[in-house]
């Protein structure tokens, strides 16, 4: 790719009618200059001068940014975002470049669906994420905190009655609220505190790491609601190997910014891709990622609609579907 300072000047005004285009020129460019992802092509024995539609991409299976160093050109770094999974599993690694980036993409997704950050405060319940130094969501909520600025933001973790005064505060004094958690946390907060918000903002952004068992994010939306009595539970949808995120701002549809786009493939053959409505594996644009892979096949099951908004239906593994993995060490 030539011009690298005109792409990323262009990433977040990319229109619907110019997103195949930066789509097309970005992965003709990793294609080349990503060690593993033109590894993963000369697999599947694909020439990226094939490639004239992004139906026709292939999407790099997530499970590699277990065992290999995914970058493009040279953009080596020895800071990177690390997942947060069990101590006997090994993490995922997203070797981030260009911090600016990030920040850029947090802070215009975040007012694309919500408008000033500036008008918010923003509360983490985090527990068990704190603590991991390379942690995307938490990076993303201090840059949200930093740019807010409001002295009320803060980090809690299981420190619940200390984050009920400043809810219980925020209530009282009309304060425009986030209140962003993990599920388990959300839900231990649920049954200890119950309580009803008006102006707080639930948003969930999934995670049970092993703390409870699993529900469906109907189920989740359904008790919260019950025990804040909100109309709506907001969702966040990222992940470590990502630079962008999707919002909900209820019923469990997720909408993403103008540099990031769904897609759906086929559970039985990985290169055909799915109409609205048709469940299948989530595979994810994010053209934020120019230094990484900006397409990436997820353990996602979901399907989308014929807005490009797209729902979460649940997650899978190497035994429950067939042909979403197509190269893993």
């Amino acid at each position: 790719m030539q011009n690298i300072v005109q792409f990323k000047k262009d990433l977040f005004s990319v229109s619907p009618e110019t997103f195949a285009e930066m789509a097309l020129k970005l992965f003709r460019y990793q294609a080349v200059e990503n060690v593993v992802y033109r590894e993963f092509l000369h697999y599947l024995d694909i020439s990226s001068d094939s490639i004239t539609q992004i139906e026709d991409i292939p999407f790099l299976p997530i499970e590699l940014f277990k065992t290999r160093k995914i970058i493009t050109g040279n953009a080596d770094t020895p800071f990177y975002f690390e997942s947060s999974g069990t101590t006997s599993a090994k993490n995922s690694r997203h070797f981030v470049f260009d911090h600016e980036i990030y920040k850029q993409s947090i802070n215009h997704c975040f007012r694309l669906f919500f408008g000033d950050i500036k008008n918010y405060t923003l509360l983490a319940l985090l527990p068990s994420y704190l603590d991991r130094p390379n942690t995307s969501l938490v990076y993303m909520c201090r840059e949200l905190m930093f740019q807010s600025g409001r002295p009320e933001n803060g980090f809690y973790l299981d420190n619940q009655e200390a984050l009920l005064k400043i809810i219980l505060h925020n209530e009282e004094n009309n304060i425009p609220t986030i209140l962003i958690g993990v599920t388990f946390a959300l839900l231990d907060l649920a049954e200890n505190f119950p309580l009803k918000l008006t102006n707080t903002i639930i948003m969930e952004t999934g995670g049970m790491k092993g703390r409870r068992a699993e529900i469906t994010r109907a189920e989740l939306h359904h008790i919260l609601t019950e025990a804040f009595k909100t109309k709506n539970i907001y969702s966040e949808y990222g992940m470590t190997e990502l630079l962008s995120q999707a919002y909900s701002k209820g019923d469990s549809v997720f909408y993403t910014p103008s540099w990031m786009k769904i897609l759906i493939r086929d559970t039985e053959d990985p290169l055909s891709k799915l109409p609205p409505e048709r469940t299948g594996c989530i595979n994810i644009i994010d053209l934020a990622n120019i230094h990484s892979c900006a397409f990436i096949a997820t353990q996602d099951l979901g399907k989308t609609h014929a807005d490009g908004s797209f729902e979460v239906m649940g997650r899978f593994d190497n035994s429950d579907v067939r042909g979403c993995n197509l190269m893993v060490d």
